[in-house]
């Protein structure tokens, strides 16, 4: 047996650890059970994690009317609070806020828990994932995986190789997501990669034309959705990704790029101040109540 098919078929046997339980830890999650696996699922906030344990089981629930998911998934899922529940783990999906410091930070606690051989990928939507492979000694077991929202529903994912990642970290991460259904791009490694390093350009301006009054958010919205033929425009696109996750996004862009096109318009700052972050709150750039 080769190193690679027993590393494949050990990751068909062990539980998958997945690090967060936000909106994208959870779709994680639960795309994850919906494929077979198991999953140790780490929120170190109880209150965060009671709530997504809800938000998972309503998630389910709805899927499974639609016929859409399996009958029963009941028990693929740890809890934990602690990463060292993932001390038995082959593939970790880290999943926690974009915040450099804190995913640098697990990435060494991840390095030292974790078996020798297991894969580390990050959902991060702009931090290089060099700088976070620096801080474990496997880099070549560190990748990103930067799947879209809601993840249970999208096909695609980008994959981000960095320059040390190797070959077989590339094959056990493709058959992982073959096995979840997802199609793959891969995409070299930089800051925002290649989507965020684009798309969060578009928003940006998109916003400083609302700030400038040159046109409404319906209006800039719909030139995207009607002459384009986008599902969203780029306003309503951060509506949906949260206009809290779209600014830390931003705020790592313009740190690693030095280009100030990132920095956040008023108005968009000011609805992320006031608690308006977009659909999940039923209101940003327009009003979902």
């Amino acid at each position: 047996m080769t190193e690679n098919t027993r590393g494949a078929a050990q990751d068909r046997a062990e539980p998958v650890g997945v690090v967060g339980a936000g909106t994208m830890g959870v779709g994680v999650c639960q795309s994850l059970i919906q494929a077979g696996l198991d999953v140790v699922l780490v929120e170190p906030d109880a209150r965060a994690a009671d709530g997504a344990r809800e938000r998972l089981a309503q998630s389910l629930r709805l899927t499974r009317l639609l016929g859409r998911g399996p009958a029963e998934v009941g028990g693929r899922v740890q809890w934990a609070h602690s990463p060292e529940a993932l001390d038995g783990v082959g593939f970790v999906v880290e999943c926690a806020p974009e915040n450099r410091d804190l995913k640098e930070s697990l990435f060494a606690e991840l390095d030292r828990i974790c078996p020798p051989r297991a894969v580390f990928a990050s959902c991060t939507s702009a931090i290089p994932i060099a700088l976070l492979a620096a801080r474990t000694s496997r880099p070549e077991r560190v990748l990103g995986l930067h799947f879209m929202n809601p993840v249970p529903l999208k096909d695609t994912v980008e994959v981000v190789r960095a320059e040390a990642t190797s070959q077989e970290t590339m094959d056990r991460a493709l058959a992982l997501l073959g096995r979840l259904g997802k199609e793959t791009v891969v995409v070299p490694d930089g800051p925002g990669f290649v989507l965020n390093r684009v798309l969060m350009l578009c928003i940006a301006q998109a916003a400083a034309l609302v700030d400038e009054g040159a046109a409404d958010g319906a209006t800039v919205d719909a030139v995207f959705e009607k002459c384009l033929g986008h599902p969203m425009g780029p306003l309503r696109t951060a509506d949906l990704i949260g206009l809290d996750n779209v600014m830390d996004t931003m705020a790592v862009l313009r740190e690693q790029t030095g280009d100030d096109r990132y920095a956040a318009p008023p108005t968009f700052a000011a609805l992320v101040a006031d608690g308006h972050l977009g659909r999940k709150t039923g209101k940003g750039f327009h009003d979902y109540s």
